[in-house]
């Protein structure tokens, strides 16, 4: 178990067998401090103050930023129709 804080850019860091890991949690989280729980390559971020589960990932020890899974740009609004006029 760690505790840390996300960075502005919404990324919390991890060393996992002497290599520096960036994971994705996403700018929304900013600042928001949290508790890594970590079982071999199995990752847990949850946020300190209320216990939500932020991300579950399993570390592909490959790659040095494992990202958020989520298409890149604003999360697309969803469009609700208005009265129509007849």
């Amino acid at each position: 178990m760690r505790q840390d804080r996300i960075d502005k850019a919404g990324i919390v860091t991890l060393r996992h067998d002497g290599r520096l890991h960036h994971i994705g949690v996403g700018r929304t989280y900013a600042g928001t401090y949290v508790l890594l729980l970590v079982h071999e390559l199995e990752i847990r971020i949850i946020n300190a103050a209320t216990g939500e589960l932020l991300r579950d990932l399993v570390l592909d020890p490959t790659k040095d930023y494992q990202p958020t899974g989520r298409p890149p740009g604003p999360t697309p609004q969803s469009r609700t129709a208005g009265p129509t006029k007849s």
